[in-house]
């Protein structure tokens, strides 16, 4: 079984922990990778830098942009995370846009993440629909789950349909806008929680935009079965470097 799905059968709220790889510096990937799992993390979507990251908030993007700076590429990704399932046993998930994919091989990318241990993909610029016609059975040759994301402004029709075709979990946007820490969340995205759960899925719900502390954690949670942090994490790593991990994770459970 996927590592994915053995993590969502577990009897806890899941917490995502978003990072860049290569920032703040080129050869970080591994050690934040270790580290968070070392402090409890349950799940870590590793960010494969793009210079056009539409979905990304100001954070994200500077992260990215200072990575691609640091020479960080596809092919150094890979070859750092060539050890890693030495050392860390919890999913991983790469995130990344589709054209750095597109232009590395559809199918010699999805081998090469079977072959380090990657777990999953979350590809925010390929629709579903694409997917399901043309790469669904390139993902599952090499074990890969594909994770969709939804917003408040999916129709029913929509998220019923990119359940069917999800085998993990679905990304649940809480908003509209792009990534970044909030304060907290307003009723409108308490009632988008509740109608999601409401509808009964095939697949459990994590949270994603928006979460930043404790507070907005266990808000998003409350009807989903975890939430992402990636936008505040970032900011940590900024400010404090990459041997205060601890100290983050503390603050969110």
């Amino acid at each position: 079984m996927n590592r994915i799905n053995q993590k969502i059968q577990e009897d806890k709220k899941i917490l995502s922990i978003y990072f860049t790889a290569g920032y703040p510096a080129l050869n970080d990937t591994a050690k934040i990778i270790q580290d968070l799992e070392k402090n409890g993390v349950d799940l870590i979507e590793i960010g494969l830098p793009f210079s056009d990251p539409l979905a990304d908030g100001p954070t994200i993007q500077r992260s990215s942009t200072e990575a691609l700076k640091n020479g960080m590429t596809t092919e150094i990704l890979f070859d750092q995370l060539k050890d890693i399932r030495q050392s860390v046993s919890i999913p991983l998930i790469i995130m990344g846009y589709f054209n750095p994919m597109l232009q590395y091989g559809v199918e010699t990318f999805c081998k090469k993440c079977k072959e380090i241990g990657i777990d999953g993909l979350i590809i925010p610029d390929l629709p579903v629909d694409v997917y399901h016609e043309e790469y669904q059975a390139i993902f599952e040759k090499y074990g890969l789950i594909n994770v969709f994301l939804i917003t408040p402004q999916t129709s029913e029709e929509r998220i019923r349909f990119i359940d069917s075709v999800s085998k993990g979990f679905i990304y649940m946007v809480s908003s509209a806008s792009v990534t970044g820490a909030k304060s907290g969340f307003g009723q409108e995205q308490q009632d988008y929680f509740e109608r999601i759960a409401s509808l009964s899925l095939a697949n459990q719900q994590i949270v994603g935009f928006g979460i930043s502390n404790s507070e907005t954690f266990q808000a998003a949670t409350k009807s989903a079965k975890g939430a992402i942090i990636g936008s505040a994490f970032i900011k940590h790593l900024t400010e404090h470097g990459v041997d205060s991990i601890a100290n983050f994770i503390k603050k969110i459970r």
